[in-house]
């Protein structure tokens, strides 16, 4: 019997439907409406999509929206710059600098404009103050994946209280906030990584598996508990032909959309494991539209806790 498909677009619709009256309440409190300032540095193709996305969605649920562009070649401080006065402004409740910078503005270059973010204001809960309330169970703004995450397992009802929860992947965005989410949610948590032994016996414990390495199918079918629920957080553009015959049966309709458009959008899951799994995301439509929802939720949350205790805006 296939999986259960876990459809990320409706439970994300459902999360921005939720938010519609408190937009409304602020905006009729504050007279204007909870305003998100997004800092795009460089020409990323990808990027420039996640940012068209994210615009369009704040748009759609009545949030105000303001890109700040930055160009490839500009150092770090023109980001940091634009960084201090959204800080500063009074106008703003959140901000979002997206990922990856410019490879030119250094290697730390991300971890320094994090750092120099607002707490307050931080939408993706990337700061350090706010990484350490989410340690600790405090936080209103927590990194928006993972929070997706655990809003489509409550909503699909999934069981994470007293659930085996493996995490494939500790990066600071996903693996490892992941991991404390759940541990918030009771469940006993496994992170697996490059130098996990035997990682497809650890994986196959797991009644639920959080996939996020991005490596086209690179969970296989075999390492997959019967009936366990799997989070495939991989997007991964595949061009080569070879990849997708190795990942995708001779019958697969996807297939002919590879043929047509020379690319496909893949998971870190491999597809088989649909015939193993009790429940699956699936690549596109899983967790990606519930990044976006929650990145609106904090955008309201912060706008809400703002109002609700005024404080001056860092000054960093």
């Amino acid at each position: 019997m296939s999986a259960r498909l876990l459809d990320g677009n409706d439970i994300g619709a459902r999360i921005r439907a939720e938010l519609a009256p408190r937009i409304a309440a602020f905006t009729e409190q504050a007279a204007r409406p909870p305003a998100l300032g997004i800092v795009l540095a460089g020409a990323d193709a990808a990027s420039e999509i996640y940012v068209g996305t994210k615009l369009k969605s704040a748009g759609e649920v009545g949030c105000r929206t303001d890109l700040i562009r930055i160009p490839a070649e500009a150092p770090v401080e023109a980001v940091l710059d634009a960084v201090r006065r959204l800080n500063e402004s009074d106008e703003y409740d959140g901000i979002l600098v997206q990922s990856p910078l410019p490879a030119s503005m250094g290697g730390d270059a991300e971890q320094v404009v994090f750092d120099t973010i607002d707490p307050a204001k931080d939408v993706d809960g990337f700061t350090p103050v706010n990484v350490g309330l989410l340690v600790q169970k405090r936080h209103t703004l927590a990194p928006c994946t993972p929070s997706g995450i655990i809003e489509l397992l409550r909503r699909s009802d999934i069981p994470i209280a007293g659930a085996r929860a493996v995490v494939i992947g500790r990066s600071d965005i996903v693996g490892k906030p992941m991991a404390l989410l759940l541990l918030h949610q009771n469940a006993t948590v496994t992170v697996c990584h490059s130098k996990t032994r035997d990682l497809p016996a650890v994986v196959r414990e797991g009644d639920i598996v959080v996939a996020a390495i991005g490596r086209a199918g690179f969970v296989q079918t075999d390492w997959i508990k019967p009936g366990a629920t799997v989070v495939d957080v991989g997007i991964n553009r595949v061009t080569d032909a070879a990849e997708i015959e190795r990942l995708l049966p001779a019958d697969s309709p996807r297939r002919a959309v590879f043929a047509k458009r020379g690319a496909l959008v893949v998971g870190d899951v491999h597809p088989g494991v649909v015939e193993t799994a009790g429940a699956l995301t699936p690549v596109p439509g899983g967790v990606g539209p519930l990044t976006i929802a929650m990145l609106l939720h904090n955008t309201v949350a912060a706008a809400e806790e703002r109002i609700r205790t005024p404080r001056p805006s860092a000054r960093v």
